[in-house]
């Protein structure tokens, strides 16, 4: 299946806290430099951080770290602590006197998943996560389940949640991964076959009480795409937003109002597309963006799977299907 960190100079660091009313997290993606990003947010809860300065349109173009937090609003106070370490080892858009970092984040709700509502991500967790992010070998596996931002995650407000990881190598060399922290509000879809034709449905959704959406903004699957290909901001905000329908395919319900989804898509550079003419760039594009969706699905489904049931003074979050 792969893994984000298939994409070369690529690294993820992950921190997290369980027991005494924690159960939180922190995991950073930690991209070689000049590397080029965007993002596209299409859930209608988002918790973001500086996504504004990803758009096409603003002045950067490079990412230096993406965060992804438990602990809603309050948990992005993290990425305060990953800028303060870019800014110590030289990383940011070049200012007079220094540099200043460009990171991204976001978070999905788990307050109170632990039992305390205020244990939630800290500035020295974020920098503790970048720290560890540094401190990998290129390639490194990425822990999956119960860790980083995934520590406090739930699916459909019964099940664990997790943190999943995917990769898909195309031609030419060309390599996409995705990485994945779903705290969805839907469950699960699986494909079978009915009456020799294929058909995909929701696993234990049909007639399911979803509480009528009465707690809005408490639910989000959060994404980092990344690509060793040479793509522009522009083609970076594309991907990222091809890259929805991996969620849309994994789970449902998704993108609901409850959902603040979000996909970040990061070009670190190594491999040029085939751009020999507009037919071909389109080709290439397609085929990408065709990859960043199923590795997007795959890496869903694998932090469901990978997650493990806990207990805590705030309720019981069993394992999917265990």
């Amino acid at each position: 299946m792969g893994s984000l960190t298939d994409v070369p100079g690529v690294r993820v660091g992950q921190v997290h806290k369980i027991g005494a009313g924690w159960l939180t997290g922190v995991t950073v993606v930690l991209p070689p430099p000049g590397t080029v990003g965007s993002v596209d947010v299409q859930g209608g809860g988002p918790a973001t951080h500086e996504t504004d300065a990803l758009d096409p349109t603003s002045l950067v173009s490079q990412v230096d770290a993406v965060v992804l937090t438990g602990g809603s609003a309050y948990g992005l106070a993290s990425a305060a602590g990953v800028q303060r370490w870019c800014e110590e080892n030289g990383r940011g858009f070049a200012v007079p006197g220094g540099v200043v970092p460009i990171v991204p984040a976001a978070a999905i709700f788990d307050l109170g998943r632990g039992g305390d509502f205020s244990a939630r991500p800290t500035p020295e967790m974020g920098y503790a996560a970048a720290v560890a992010a540094a401190a990998e070998m290129e390639g490194h596996d990425v822990e999956r389940g119960n860790v980083g931002a995934g520590t406090g995650a739930l699916i459909g407000r019964t099940f664990k949640g997790g943190v999943g990881t995917a990769s898909a190598t195309l031609e030419g060399g060309v390599v996409v991964g995705a990485l994945a922290v779903v705290n969805a509000l839907g469950l699960p879809l699986v494909e079978h076959s009915v009456v020799e034709e294929a058909v995909v449905e929701p696993v234990e959704t049909r007639g399911r009480d979803f509480g009528k959406l009465n707690h809005q903004g408490l639910n989000t699957t959060l994404v980092v795409v990344a690509t060793n290909a040479v793509l522009d901001v522009a083609e970076c905000k594309r991907t990222a937003a091809a890259s929805h329908a991996g969620i849309a395919r994994a789970l449902n319900p998704s993108h609901t109002l409850a959902d603040g989804d979000t996909v970040f898509c990061l070009a670190t550079g190594g491999v040029a597309l085939d751009r020999s003419d507009e037919t071909a760039r389109q080709i290439s594009l397609v085929t990408l963006q065709s990859a960043a969706a199923d590795v997007v699905r795959l890496a869903i489904l694998d932090g469901v799977a990978s997650a493990e049931p806990v207990s805590t003074p705030a309720g019981d979050y069993g394992a999917y299907g265990g």
